[in-house]
């Protein structure tokens, strides 16, 4: 069975759930009686094991950023003013949250929110049960205190289409809560300015002294990009293939240079694999609250600081020409010297290794599979002074990225496999002050259709990172993030939708230690059987 053919799977299966046998309440604590025998037409809300938010105990003013319901893609447009009564812009700290609820039939939607062209929040949503669900978003945005700091326009979508089969209308809220600054909750170091990259051309306040990129880079749009870490090399018999295979490279260059690398993350969406039930309650890292991956380009500010356009610009290395799937906004996170007009320096260093990296396809022999290896490997330093008002400040920045993965599938693909890992090292020394960060992105799974077209998917995904810094030379901060997903999901393929007879147990845990961690510690960990919180265990 070909690829296309099991992703064509989810439009009956989204059907599926409207006449299967109730499973009993969406909401509440773990239940103290057993689970199902198999899904019905309703299942607990869906929940990450992801900490909360901190908020301080400060005064807090409350704003309704958007509230909208989406049917097709016409986007939400508003305006947004800031708060009065919580300070002028030096707030503590600024938590969005998004609410949102849908029932019926509906795929996974991909949306975005943004603030005078700033991206503040990507997402993806939850797929429905025919009784409906509830589910909320929060992320931290008090980086983008100077965009909030003034009226501005709103501009919000997520993509949906509503008809006779997909009946499911999104309808969400969107807040932002503002926390009052104090003398014992002091506002934290913030960008002085936050530019959207709307053009490939840009021009910089010229007494930049630091400054970095964030780019919400998203592979999705239904198309082979979607599972771009599955694409084969073409001439291999693979329902999605691409000239140079699944390894893909996130690339910010300034004026033609190659400013910064990055691993992308492999996100898997609510209805990834082919397998819906894996993700109706504990979705994949990520999924609801999409991660920016974020460049340090203080090495090129010196150039940028002349006062004239630059051209900053992202790519996908690895994406066919002409192949569509990524998106990739961007804003630019800027601080500036007080007490300097200008800020002069030099770029000093530019290392750029040569990217090594190749596909190989192994066809099929008597009872094995096709199978291709992937490998693929980049580094690249750069480093530069500025001269500031407080002395001259160097920053050093180095990056590397790797791949490895197996991809194994049988003819007609009716069973396909991938254990896939990505490492994506960084080392930032700025002044005295050094920051190591290590992330490593892990995905082993297989989807099999068997004996009677039961269609089992077997996953486990990983998203991990260990930051040390150190100043002069004596380590200051560690902290270290682990989150992990397993999932075991299984359904009947082909046949009336009472018959498919779902069943599925999920394992979610999210570690966190350090700074960023409420307390210093924190580990959940949330089980599913059938649509059926079973296990919400907290450690620290």
């Amino acid at each position: 069975m070909r690829r296309h053919r099991i992703t064509a799977l989810l439009g009956a299966l989204a059907l599926a759930a409207g006449t299967l046998a109730a499973a009993g309440p969406a909401h509440g604590l773990p239940r103290a009686d057993p689970p199902p025998a198999e899904f019905g037409t309703d299942w607990h809300d869906p929940l990450t094991a992801a900490p909360p938010v901190p908020r301080p105990a400060t005064r807090s003013c409350r704003v309704t950023l958007a509230e909208a319901q989406f049917r097709d893609f016409t986007p939400y447009r508003g305006t947004y003013t800031p708060p009065t009564a919580c300070g002028a812009a030096d707030w503590a700290a600024v938590v969005l949250r998004l609410e949102g609820k849908v029932k019926g039939r509906q795929y996974d939607r991909l949306g975005h929110l943004s603030l005078g062209g700033v991206e503040i929040l990507r997402t993806s949503t939850p797929q429905p049960s025919p009784d409906g669900i509830t589910w909320s978003v929060e992320k931290d945005v008090t980086r983008y205190r100077d965009t909030l700091s003034r009226p501005q326009p709103v501009d919000m979508l997520i993509g949906n289409v509503v008809d006779d089969t997909y009946t499911g209308v999104i309808d969400v809220a969107v807040t932002l809560t503002f926390y009052a600054a104090d003398p014992r909750t002091p506002a934290p170091d913030t960008p002085d300015r936050v530019l959207p990259l709307t053009t490939p051309t840009i021009t910089t306040p010229r007494n930049t002294e630091r400054l970095l990129a964030e780019v919400y880079a998203t592979g999705s749009g239904g198309g082979c990009e979607e599972y771009w870490y599955m694409t084969t090399p073409a001439g291999a018999p693979y329902s999605c293939t691409a000239d140079g295979g699944p390894h893909r490279e996130v690339r910010i260059s300034v004026d033609g240079r190659l400013a910064g690398i990055a691993a992308p993350f492999p996100t898997v969406w609510t209805g990834g694999w082919s397998n819906p039930f894996l993700w109706y309650v504990t979705p994949g890292p990520r999924a609801f609250d999409v991660q920016p991956v974020r460049y340090d380009l203080t090495p090129f500010a010196a150039l940028l600081n002349d006062g004239r356009p630059h051209r900053i610009e992202v790519t996908v290395a690895g994406l066919p020409p002409g192949q569509s799937g990524w998106s990739t906004p961007t804003n630019l996170l800027l601080w500036q010297d007080e007490a300097r007009q200008v800020v002069t320096g030099a770029l000093t260093r530019h290392e750029d290794n040569d990217p090594t990296g190749h596909s190989r396809w192994t066809p099929a022999g008597p009872g094995e599979p096709h199978r291709v290896d992937t490998e693929g490997d980049h580094r690249l330093t750069a480093a530069g002074y500025l001269d500031t008002s407080r002395g001259r400040v160097a920053t050093t920045v180095t990056r590397s990225v790797h791949l490895t993965s197996a991809h194994r599938w049988t003819e007609g693909e009716s069973r396909d496999a991938l254990t896939a890992t990505w490492t994506d090292r960084e080392r930032v020394t700025h002044g005295p002050t050094t920051t190591r960060t290590d992330r490593t992105y892990t995905m082993d799974g297989e989807t099999t259709l068997g004996t009677g077209d039961r269609l089992r998917t077997v996953l486990s995904l990983g998203d991990r990172a260990d930051t040390v810094t150190l100043r002069g030379g004596r380590t200051v901060d560690v902290s270290r993030l682990d989150d992990r997903y397993t999932g075991d999901a299984t359904y009947t393929a082909n046949v009336p939708r009472d018959q498919r007879h779902a069943v599925a147990t999920t394992s979610a845990r999210h570690r966190l230690y350090g700074a960023q961690a409420p307390g210093g510690c924190y580990d959940r960990t949330v089980d599913t059987v059938q649509g059926t919180v079973t296990v919400d265990r907290r450690r620290c």
